[in-house]
């Protein structure tokens, strides 16, 4: 599983002209779910995000977006399993089918907000308008394989 977390001020995502999920301070991760994840990916990508400590305090980061009372907005997005080395037009054979990848999404979504965090999603396999305020900037990859972090 690729993860890509930000740390943000804000973000919200539109689906049809719609706002779907939003948050004020917090994170924004996008999760790419690749062939051959596991439920234990899912547990191990979500512990590490609600974990990091990315927020200012003591040090510039100090705290981890519960001690800071933060949202994470989840977003899924199987490009991040791109491959590009071959042609011009990228790959994504490494992507999970849709069905797969979307219970293993929601089964992060669902295990950051059992860690008590305010979760937000897009709208899986929609086309979205992601918005965000970026606060550092912070971007951070977490990636997992055979349930462990790589």
């Amino acid at each position: 599983m690729r993860t890509i977390v930000q740390r943000v001020a804000s973000a919200h995502v539109v689906v049809a002209g719609e706002v779907v999920g939003a948050i004020e301070r917090g994170l924004l991760a996008y999760v790419g779910v690749e062939e051959g994840d596991t439920l234990a990916d899912a547990q191990t990508t979500a512990r590490k995000l609600v974990e990091l400590r990315l927020f200012p305090a003591r040090t510039p980061m100090d705290l981890d977006v519960r001690e800071v009372g933060g949202g994470m907005l989840l977003i899924s997005q199987f490009t991040l399993l791109a491959s590009i080395r071959r042609g011009r037009r990228p790959s994504f054979d490494a992507a999970m089918a849709p069905e797969p990848a979307r219970a293993l999404y929601e089964a992060v979504c669902e295990a950051v907000a059992a860690a008590g965090v305010s979760v937000a999603t897009g709208r899986f396999g929609a086309h979205m308008l992601v918005h965000s305020v970026g606060d550092g900037p912070i971007t951070i990859a977490v990636n997992t394989q055979a349930g462990a972090l790589v």
